[in-house]
């Protein structure tokens, strides 16, 4: 940590606990026999990615989703399995990013949409009495907000820029290899944080600081 003076940390699978698998799992029970597939089909389509870049709203993604489900099937049964891969904030994790914003300056970095923020925040709320993740942060940055996503070098180059940031001496974690590579391309320093590490095997007591 030696000349690190912010910290970029991702979200999902860094600070939040998260299990694509059980949103396969809610879609299938809701009668979508292929959403493994259609899943994989939505990552390189434009639908996704414009769900995660806001250009495709929610209402949007609700009504391409039905094309997929039984008839009978509800807008409030969608979102719950779009957001069952959401799991929990442990509170370990989020009592090292308040130790953490004692001696860093502190930023979020995540590829997310719509639903998810706002399922999320919910899950902080009822579980730890926080209404917003933004808490942990000097800023918080989501990529359907932001107008674009990770890797593109566009996303990371704005978080450096509005705050003005030394990219040298700003450290970006993340679980996903490719976005650890566009993190690189702006001159970031980096962690690919991978399973079943987590930020607390990085930030031991005698190096948190």
């Amino acid at each position: 940590m030696q000349g690190i003076k912010n910290i970029i940390f991702d979200l999902g699978g860094v600070i939040l606990n998260i299990n694509y698998q059980l949103t396969n799992d809610a879609f299938t029970s809701l009668g979508v026999r292929n959403f493994n597939e259609l899943y994989s089909q939505f990552h390189g389509s434009s639908l996704f990615n414009g769900l995660e870049t806001g250009h495709v709203s929610t209402e949007e993604f609700l009504a391409e989703m039905h094309k997929h489900v039984p008839e009978n099937v509800t807008d409030k049964q969608i979102v719950a399995a779009w957001n069952a891969m959401l799991l929990d904030f442990p509170v370990q994790r989020l009592q090292l990013l308040q130790q953490l914003r004692q001696h860093y300056n502190l930023y979020l970095l995540s590829n997310t949409n719509a639903i998810h923020l706002d399922e999320f925040n919910r899950l902080l709320q009822e579980s730890r009495g926080i209404p917003s993740l933004g808490t942990f942060f000097d800023r918080a940055y989501y990529s359907h907000e932001m107008g674009q996503r990770k890797p593109d070098k566009e996303c990371y180059q704005m978080v450096l820029d509005e705050n003005g940031l030394n990219a040298g001496e700003t450290l970006f974690i993340d679980d996903l290899l490719q976005n650890i590579e566009g993190a690189k391309a702006v001159g970031l320093q980096t962690i690919h944080l991978q399973a079943p590490k987590t930020i607390l095997d990085i930030f031991r007591p005698a190096n948190a600081v």
